[in-house]
């Protein structure tokens, strides 16, 4: 059940008001990692909202890290690959997702990958517990490899590094504040932090991001992060963005794990 609540989006940059192209809608969804039961009500909340809203060419843009920490990182990529099949989707590669796609091919990414949630990932998929306990580390590579389905690689490695709609840019992490667009490095789109989170200045468009939890969404007059921790805080946020409109929607958990979502309109 959506319950609605009222929010202020924060200062705006000066002059016209950073705006998404007439006749289109965006949803941004900010970091899963692993959180199915969130993601599947907040994709719910998405769905009633955009019919709420009337016609219009509305695309989801899930910013990445779909996958780690959370109990089904499998169950949300499944759950992302058949939202493809059937709604505008666009989905940006996170850090998490170029690591399981290294640890594939590298048993040293592999290691540092299960200290950072892989381990989750691993064992959301059909791997015996106890086999991936006694596991040597090219033996847990071998399960790995033998437990993720093709269509869960290829799928991965078709995300994006950046979209750019209208005024806005979605990345997963940010971007490098003294490198033009069409020269930001793949490891800055899917890892940075600083210098960009702490840059007052004009990106040109404002950036959508993701990577960095904040309590709520962390609203800038030049960036919007939407990574309220989701595994961490059981809270997974969106952004719609509508001609000069903004809004957000949360999928959360209460104590007793129930997830509902809420939407909360800007002016």
């Amino acid at each position: 059940m959506l319950k609605f609540l009222r929010s202020l989006f924060g200062p705006r940059q000066s002059g016209p008001a950073p705006a998404i192209p007439a006749g289109q809608r965006i949803y941004a969804v900010g970091d899963v990692h692993g959180c199915l039961a969130q993601f599947e009500a907040l994709i719910t909340a998405i769905e009633a909202d955009d019919a709420d809203r009337g016609a219009a060419d509305t695309t989801i843009v899930l910013l990445g890290d779909l996958i780690d920490r959370g109990p089904d990182s499998a169950g949300v990529v499944r759950a992302a690959r058949n939202l493809a099949q059937r709604r505008s989707v666009r989905i940006l590669m996170g850090n998490h997702e170029e690591m399981m796609l290294d640890a594939l091919e590298s048993e040293e990414v592999l290691r540092h990958f299960l200290r950072f949630g892989g381990r989750e990932t691993v064992l959301s998929y059909p791997v015996d517990p106890d086999a991936y306990h006694q596991a040597e580390i090219a033996e847990t590579l071998e399960l790995m490899r033998a437990a993720v389905p093709p269509e869960d690689i290829e799928f991965l490695r078709s995300f994006e590094d950046q979209i750019l709609i209208g005024d806005f840019l979605f990345v997963h992490a940010g971007i490098r504040p003294d490198l033009p667009l069409d020269q930001q490095r793949h490891a800055d789109l899917r890892w940075i932090r600083e210098p960009f989170l702490s840059h007052s200045r004009s990106f040109g468009p404002i950036v959508v991001h993701g990577h960095t939890i904040s309590e709520n969404a962390d609203i800038k007059p030049n960036r919007i992060g939407i990574d309220t921790g989701a595994y961490r805080t059981g809270r997974l946020t969106a952004l719609g963005l509508e001609g000069t409109a903004r809004w957000l929607i949360e999928a959360a958990a209460d104590e007793q794990g129930a997830v509902s979502a809420a939407l909360r309109s800007a002016a």
